[in-house]
């Protein structure tokens, strides 16, 4: 008769797969009394089944540790063979009553076929062996269990950065210790992660890249390959999940006798069938704009909670790459092409949704980096536009077009300049007044400057008036000593301050006003002259 020895069914929600047993850490276990005499000493145990069948192929499905007292053993040599061809991990033979001793002609046997041997002392009964494997097990299940939680918590708190695609990247190659790339459809880097790999593994994960972002039917969500002992994963991004629940139903699939390996694959199923990650990757659909994109992994080793834990990446990098789709693509694209055909920006301002009003924001990074496409997108998708330039030249800032009701708040690891909102025809003032405040903020080192509107007295006066006024008064300057006296008032004739706003020394500051000064014929220490050309200078 056969027995199984597998453990209770759980009512929780699967995790990742449950690691396999390395066999060392049985025989680690002292109390057991195991001793190997025979075969390879590595091999990793999925479960324990006890049988004193002659032939116990049939009800093997590969992995298992079988523990027999050979009742019914004949022909040691074929008895072995068929064990490895059912793709056995070890076998655990116990002595007496049946044998005084393990036969001879089993362990050659055993040696013959590199299948482990156990010797079971008498005083070890076989259940109190599959107690000590389920335990081992539920402790690995454990290890791995918070192993990959931890790696969740990082790789959000990650996607929650102000720079989200290179963060998870980094927390995804430090938690699976290795190389970790997003790639293009060409193999082309776009951010990477991690130790570098062989160029052998290199070459091998841009054709995996290409592989699962080939855009027709058919083409698979993920690929996985080994090159020179390192192994290699590529997910396709940009798709949809597949549910839950058929995930976890794949994950807690029983395996049948169709699973059992053949003869010629037992021996390298009997090790990778722990390893067997069934978590459905996301599936990509057909992207209508840019190029699709690819998660790459080189890593070590595989183990069992990886793929999870490369899924949840997957998730997040599909959500902070994927290009926005909605209803007001089509319009937004219209009304580029009228634009681009030479449409004054009041003729295509119907195609981008209601007149506005529009708030145009700046940004650069607070670390001084520059901020590439990616990075721009998710600092647009956090202020809630899909409009951003992230602009191409060095030292350019982010810009991003807010639309009612959508207003900038300060965000984490940048630094802001607003403008007030302003009808679309007035976008062009309102891009200056944004530089202003940007450049305000960034001398002030805070996280969010917005310029406003004259109000109170300024305002009373007609603004054609006021703007005549200005224009006489301020027609000595040149556009950059104007700037540069602009940015002086309104940092209250900080040199140090004004520098920094300008990004030029201090003393080309202090030369700058001196020369504006000079020009107008004040003395710019002069609170009454002060107010006046700021009055004025407001007017622009």
């Amino acid at each position: 008769m056969d027995e199984s020895s597998m453990p209770p069914p759980s009512v929780t929600a699967p995790g990742p797969p449950t690691p396999p047993v390395p066999l060392a850490a049985l025989l680690a276990r002292e109390e057991l009394g195991l001793r190997r005499i025979a075969g390879p000493a590595d091999a990793d145990l999925l479960w324990v089944h006890t049988s004193e069948m002659a032939d116990p192929y049939p009800y093997l499905l590969g992995g298992e540790l079988l523990l027999s007292a050979g009742v019914l053993l004949t022909d040691p040599d074929r008895y072995v063979a068929r064990l490895v061809e059912a793709g056995a991990a070890a076998l655990g033979f116990g002595v007496r009553p049946v044998h005084e001793s393990v036969p001879e002609a089993l362990v050659e046997a055993c040696d013959r076929h590199g299948l482990p041997l156990l010797e079971v002392p008498p005083e070890t009964p076989f259940t109190t062996i599959a107690r000590a494997v389920w335990r081992l097990m539920a402790e690995a299940r454990h290890r791995e269990l918070r192993r990959v939680t931890r790696a969740q918590q990082a790789l959000a708190t990650a996607a929650a950065r102000p720079d989200p695609v290179p963060a998870v990247l980094h927390q995804l190659a430090t938690h699976l210790d290795g190389r970790a790339l997003l790639l293009t459809a060409t193999g082309e880097e776009l951010h990477t992660a991690g130790r570098h790999p062989s160029p052998e593994a290199a070459a091998a994960l841009a054709r995996l890249a290409g592989l699962v972002t080939r855009d027709r039917p058919g083409a698979p969500a993920s690929a996985t390959d080994t090159a020179g002992g390192t192994q290699l994963s590529a997910y396709a991004l940009g798709g949809e999940v597949s549910s839950a629940s058929s995930r976890d139903r794949s994950d807690l699939r029983t395996p049948t006798r169709a699973d059992r390996p053949t003869q010629g694959q037992a021996r390298d199923e009997r090790r990778t069938h722990a390893r067997d990650e069934r978590v459905t990757a996301p599936q990509p659909q057909p992207q209508p704009q840019g190029e699709r994109l690819a998660l790459a992994l080189a890593t070590c080793r595989r183990e069992p909670g990886d793929h999870t834990v490369a899924g949840i990446a997957v998730v997040l990098l599909s959500l902070l790459t994927a290009p926005h789709r909605g209803t007001d693509a089509a319009g937004r694209s219209a009304a580029l092409v009228r634009l681009l055909l030479g449409a004054s920006p009041a003729e295509v301002a119907p195609l981008l949704g209601p007149e506005g009003p529009w708030t145009v924001v700046h940004a650069r990074r607070t670390d001084g980096t520059r901020a590439d496409t990616l990075t721009a997108g998710a600092l647009g998708a956090s202020l809630g536009s899909t409009l951003v330039d992230a602009g191409y030249g060095e030292g350019d800032a982010v810009r991003v077009l807010l639309q009612e009701p959508n207003a900038p708040a300060p965000q984490p690891g940048w630094t802001l300049g607003a403008a007030t909102p302003t009808p679309l025809p007035a976008l062009p003032t309102a891009d200056l007044r944004a530089a202003r405040a940007l450049a305000h903020a960034e001398a002030t080192r805070t996280p969010l400057a917005t310029e406003t509107p004259a109000t109170g007295l300024a305002s009373l006066i007609p603004p054609d008036r006021a703007a005549a006024h200005a224009r006489t008064l301020l027609a000595p300057l040149t556009p950059p000593l104007a700037g540069t006296l602009r940015c002086w008032l309104s940092l209250h004739g900080s040199w140090d301050r004004t520098a920094v706003a300008l990004a030029v020394h201090r003393n080309t500051v202090r030369q700058r006003i001196g020369r504006c000064a000079e020009l107008l014929g004040v003395d710019l220490n002069d609170m009454d002259v002060r107010t006046e050309l700021w009055f004025a200078l407001r007017q622009e």
